[in-house]
């Protein structure tokens, strides 16, 4: 898939808020400073569209973008950042869940995980939420740039036993850097799947 025109179209906190025109949704979501922004701004080729910060929690709201005038990506807030007031965290994630529970245009769910660490048990917990609630998501692991190949491909493989310690299948996997533009093409190519399976349906 080739990306030629991608647009900011709204900001919401409610599902109510979101943009007027109905187009499938394919949303991202990872703990706070794994990545989200500088993915999207990769996948995107424009480095102003998504926010990035080196301090996390930066995204507050839900962030629609419509691109090539078929599909919104949308960039959700980070989960699991502990320098925030309790009310701060309960408003985040209510806007978080009233978008991932509520949103009927929404066919997959990116959950972004740095690919150097282990798999921490805010994301587990995120991750068993979603398929409680039969959320179709995918994973990306990101920063794949930070890790020698041989210790990146241990560490990929360490993390995919962890999920299949809860699940009996893998949820689709890639690897990505921002940096490198790394997984780009293989992102872009299964969202394009998705959509000609919606086409058929």
């Amino acid at each position: 898939m080739k990306i030629t025109e991608a647009l900011f179209a709204g900001s919401s906190t409610r599902i109510s808020e979101k943009p007027k025109q109905k187009f499938p949704e394919f949303a991202f979501i990872g703990r706070s400073n794994v990545g989200k922004s500088s993915l999207i701004n990769m996948l995107c080729r424009n480095k102003k569209l998504a926010m990035t910060s080196s301090k996390p929690g930066k995204t507050r709201l839900v962030n629609h973008f419509l691109i090539n005038r078929q599909w919104y990506l949308v960039d959700l807030p980070g989960y699991g950042y502990a320098k925030m007031s309790a009310t701060g965290k309960q408003k985040l994630e209510q806007v978080i869940r009233n978008y991932i529970n509520l949103s009927e245009e929404m066919v997959m769910l990116f959950v972004l995980i740095d690919s150097r660490h282990d798999i921490g048990q805010v994301d587990m917990d995120f991750l068993i939420e979603l398929g409680q609630s039969r959320i179709p998501f995918a994973i990306i692991f990101t920063k794949g740039d930070k890790s020698g190949p041989v210790a990146l491909a241990a560490q990929i493989e360490k993390m995919k036993n962890q999920i299949l310690e809860l699940w009996e299948e893998l949820p689709p996997t890639f690897i990505s850097s921002s940096e490198t533009g790394a997984g780009r093409e293989e992102i872009l190519d299964y969202i394009e799947s998705v959509l000609e399976t919606l086409d058929k349906n």
